[in-house]
């Protein structure tokens, strides 16, 4: 690596690793860094290697073929208009289907406060830039999904995590932190939360406790950002009525198609009061002018022409086979000392793993032996999560989930050895252990 010197400024010279504008980004561009997710792709993509890292939709159990006729359909009957720009709120007929799949979790709203999105995340990503200044407070659940912490992050939120048990968000925690920001004079701005078959955590926020949270949201005035794209795919029982079903007035209800649907379409929604409604549309507008019309009309018509109830129940028996696939291979293949949670639904297990052991350092050694998972630390903004794990059921074989759990609970016994050998975090740097490679830090 090499630099120049131009008129008192450092610049990259050829075959400089060094990035020539990054004087010239704005500063809210440092938070924007790859995910842990995103980073693991490349290589539990490999066919050798079983995925237990990305939440990735079993779409092959779609009725592929009914999809490919509906959509060349849509081409002959609306092409003109498919293939049009669109309006920045979304297609009319859509906004009233997706109030019809809404009311399965007692939400009753209309059509006219449905704003469409390329999906929740970017309808998190309006919310957050209509709401926060740098500097501004975000609570969330610790841990929480990274892609909602690399939206807040770019926004140059500060995000204060709110501990979660098995009965997801703790109420008391919840008002300890809104009264320690208090405290510090910071502005909390709203509260995001996934109350649902939780990722990473798995969780789901009891009954109970969800008008507990709704009350001490109020009487702080802190709006509540309920996302809830695994709502649909509990595994007993009917769905839980949503946050939003409780109080229309102090919560913004994130949806997407991705999960009971496919995620290549990249549709999504938000539920939101009037107000904050009118800058969703504005902010919309200036992001994409209008999003995919041809998306939307072909989830529109997937609505209208197929079964998509009988579909999110054939999708919520098949993740419900591969939880029980992990939740059976756990005690089974994991060392004493490590533990887990049990979800009713959605696509994640969070395991903790034994004192002494960190699972960022103990991935290269896991993808060495053929099974990938997602560190704990990249769902904290603050460091925490690095006994833990993020563990997916959704996408892999039965068969395959029992595999990768086994290869996985061969590498945590030997990390256990390496403690017992030479002491807590010795397994980082031990001999003979070669480190991370680059799509791997």
């Amino acid at each position: 690596m090499t630099t120049e010197q131009d008129h008192g400024r450092t610049t990259a010279t050829h075959g400089s690793r060094i990035d020539a504008y990054v004087d010239r980004y704005a500063a809210r561009a440092t938070g924007m860094v790859a995910s842990e997710v995103r980073a693991l792709f490349a290589v539990a993509s490999r066919p050798e290697v079983v995925s237990l890292a990305g939440g990735m939709p079993y779409v092959t159990a779609l009725p592929l073929d009914a999809v490919g006729e509906l959509v060349a359909e849509l081409v002959a009957d609306r092409g003109p208009v498919a293939l049009q720009y669109g309006s920045g709120q979304g297609d009319p007929q859509l906004r009233e289907q997706i109030c019809e799949v809404m009311r399965l979790e007692g939400i009753e709203a209309g059509p006219d406060d449905v704003v469409v999105t390329v999906g929740s995340q970017q309808a998190l990503d309006l919310i957050t830039r209509i709401f926060i200044d740098p500097g501004d407070v975000i609570l969330a659940e610790g841990p929480s999904y990274v892609g909602a912490l690399g939206t807040f992050a770019a926004y140059q939120a500060k995000v204060v995590h709110v501990d979660m048990d098995d009965e997801g968000l703790i109420p008391e925690a919840l008002a300890e932190a809104i009264e320690a920001c208090a405290r510090a004079g910071q502005r909390v701005k709203f509260l995001y939360t996934i109350p649902n078959f939780q990722n990473p955590a798995g969780v789901t926020l009891s009954a109970e406790r969800r008008a507990r949270v709704l009350e001490i949201c109020r009487r702080a005035r802190v709006l509540v950002v309920e996302d809830n794209p695994y709502g649909l795919l509990g595994f007993d029982g009917e769905p839980m009525r949503a946050l939003r079903a409780e109080d229309p007035d102090g919560v913004v209800y994130l949806g997407s198609f991705s999960k009971t649907l496919a995620p290549g379409f990249r549709v999504g929604w938000a539920l939101a009061p009037h107000a904050i409604r009118d800058k969703l549309i504005l902010a919309m507008e200036s992001a994409v002018l209008s999003h995919s019309t041809f998306a939307q009309l072909a989830v529109g018509r997937y609505l209208e022409t197929q079964p998509w109830r009988e579909q999110i129940k054939a999708f919520r028996e098949l993740y419900r086979e591969r939880r029980d696939a992990m939740l059976d291979a756990l005690p089974k293949f994991l060392p004493e000392g490590c533990t887990w949670t049990r979800p009713a639904g959605g696509f994640f297990v969070w395991v903790t793993l034994p004192e002494g052991l960190n699972s960022k350092a103990i991935l290269p050694r896991a993808v060495a032996a053929r099974v990938a998972f997602v560190p704990g630390t990249g769902f904290y903004a603050d460091g925490q999560g690095t006994r833990q794990m993020r563990l997916s059921y959704c996408y892999p074989e039965p068969d395959r989930i029992r595999e990768g759990v086994r290869r996985l609970g061969s590498v945590i016994e030997q990390e256990l050895e390496v403690r017992d050998t030479f002491g807590a975090g010795a397994g980082r740097h031990r001999p003979g252990v070669d480190t991370p490679g680059p799509d791997l830090a």
